[in-house]
């Protein structure tokens, strides 16, 4: 293979790590990848409910502008600014969704790469990418020949 086009060191196997390692590694690798997509998720839902309680006050000042003061009383009482779930508003459990479980993630996602392969990222993919692509065939190319970071 010439090494235009081949994937970059950081893209390749370090000497001596194993299928299964690979395999492993590439599973952990999957997996924050639904942590980072439930946490975006997450932060959907912060703002959301942020959004829905703003347009919730502003009912509730079109209902006492038509007169409906019990109504809006009601509702400033007991809905505007509530917590979502005890004690907490948005911020409060995506902050600790952040500095909890999603920082421990991504520590040991990082150290299991650090570990075993040198902190390399995505090897299983790579792999993945050589083994599908079509070598020597325009828009297969093994790495971008544009500049940038990933351009050998």
């Amino acid at each position: 293979m010439d090494d235009k086009d081949a994937p970059t060191r950081e893209h390749r196997r370090p000497q001596g790590v194993d299928d299964a390692t690979v395999e492993a590694l590439g599973k952990l690798s999957e997996a924050l990848e639904v942590v980072e997509d439930a946490r975006g998720h997450l932060y959907g839902f912060h703002r959301l409910s942020g959004m829905a309680d703003l347009t919730l006050g502003e009912a509730v000042d079109l209902f006492r502008e038509a007169g409906h003061d019990e109504l809006a009383e009601r509702l400033q009482t007991e809905l505007v600014g509530r917590n979502v779930v005890q004690g907490r508003w948005t911020f409060q459990i995506v902050e600790e969704y952040d500095d909890d479980y999603y920082a421990t993630f991504k520590r040991l996602e990082a150290s299991a790469r650090d570990d075993l392969v040198g902190g390399r990222r995505h090897l299983f993919e790579a792999e993945m990418k050589e083994d599908r692509r079509t070598h020597g065939l325009a828009h297969h190319e093994a790495v971008p020949h544009d500049g940038s970071e990933q351009a050998p």
